[in-house]
């Protein structure tokens, strides 16, 4: 079983579920009649997204992007690639970032740096978790599951190598799996 592969659990299911919903409900009262457009970041927010936009409970507008610094490693290459750009203008749309992990910060800041020359009505940040302890650039979070420690996390649409997003959990993996 994949769960073998972790050293420990940092959030089940349930957790994940409530946290989720208590997000989305902050989401529906700041966004209410604002039709937001929610911007799933591929591959990894792909599980976030999907269940946050279902307890938004505001008409908005879903998008994906493919933005990449880390590709098959564990630690950020420090270059930014865009693999798949967004389909939606964003040009005066309340745009509501969706991300999986903030980690040394460089992607979301080239990210947000970008969208912000095509001129949003606003530009906010999503992240379920956020590890401040691998930051390299200052990122504000509007909107954070959690803070979590300096492990290497999978499960819930975070990978290793592309496996393990579909872990239903967010677990510490075993550094001997990417060692």
């Amino acid at each position: 079983m994949m769960t073998d592969d972790l050293k420990s659990v940092l959030f089940t299911e349930e957790q994940i579920a409530t946290r989720v919903a208590e997000l989305g409900a902050e989401l529906t009262r700041d966004y209410a009649g604002k039709n937001p457009l929610v911007v799933g970041i591929l591959k990894g927010a792909s599980v976030f997204t999907t269940d946050i936009v279902r307890k938004i409970e505001t008409p908005l507008q879903i998008d994906f992007m493919v933005v990449s610094s880390y590709g098959a490693g564990t630690k950020t290459s420090g270059t930014v690639k865009i693999r798949k750009d967004l389909d939606t203008d964003v040009r005066d749309r309340h745009v509501i970032i969706c991300e999986d992990i903030i980690d040394s910060g460089v992607t979301m800041s080239n990210l947000f740096a970008l969208l912000e020359t095509r001129k949003p009505a606003s530009l906010k940040l999503c992240a379920l978790l956020s590890k401040p302890a691998r930051r390299e650039v200052d990122v504000k979070i509007d909107y954070c599951g959690w803070e979590v420690p300096d492990e290497f996390l999978v499960g819930y649409g975070l990978d290793y190598a592309e496996h393990y997003r579909n872990l239903p959990c967010i677990g510490v993996l075993k550094p001997e799996i990417y060692s």
